[in-house]
């Protein structure tokens, strides 16, 4: 089984108090198993984004994203996953430097809860060319698991949003 870490981002956690649907997200994917690290939910440890943090550079002491890595790697998890672009980034950067100095392993990767979902997804579905090199290369990278029309068919040329779909007027036509 994948083991796997859940960060919870500030916003969504300690502000809206938002804290079990992405554990079911990942309870939910087959083959995972979650570990908590001992900061979570209302009582998290930041990624080291918040207040404008992330473009800044810390001087003095530990950064902040390394401490919440190295909470995260006393698990040994193959995967570190979180909700908010800002910790993807934050600890991204700090998985990085610790792949490069060696404290972390090579495989180990940061990846946001909706992914998960979405490579589950494609994980599930069966070949449409018939080819199962197709469908892991899909599962890998998340593709092709949204509907049309979401976000992620934008390279298709498809609208995004309502106001590309309404030519910029925010409403759609009856």
């Amino acid at each position: 089984k994948e083991k796997i870490t859940y960060h919870d981002p500030c916003f969504l956690g300690r502000h809206n108090k938002v804290y079990t649907p992405p554990r079911e997200i990942i309870e939910a994917v087959p083959g995972t198993e979650a570990e908590e690290m001992h900061r979570c939910k209302n009582r998290g440890f930041c990624c080291g984004a918040g207040g404008a943090r992330m473009w800044m550079e810390e001087r003095i002491g530990k950064r902040i994203n390394t401490e919440r890595i190295d909470e995260a790697l006393a698990l040994n998890p193959d995967s570190i996953s979180t909700a908010c672009p800002y910790c993807l980034v934050m600890l991204g950067d700090a998985v990085a430097a610790k792949k490069g100095s060696g404290e972390a392993k090579e495989s180990l990767e940061v990846i946001d809860v909706a992914q998960l979902l979405a490579r589950s997804v494609a994980l599930q579905r069966p070949p449409a060319n018939g080819s199962d090199a197709a469908v892991a290369a899909d599962a890998e990278s998340g593709a092709a698991a949204a509907p049309p029309g979401d976000v992620t068919s934008a390279a298709e040329g498809q609208p995004t949003t309502t106001a590309e779909a309404t030519g910029g007027h925010g409403a759609s036509a009856p």
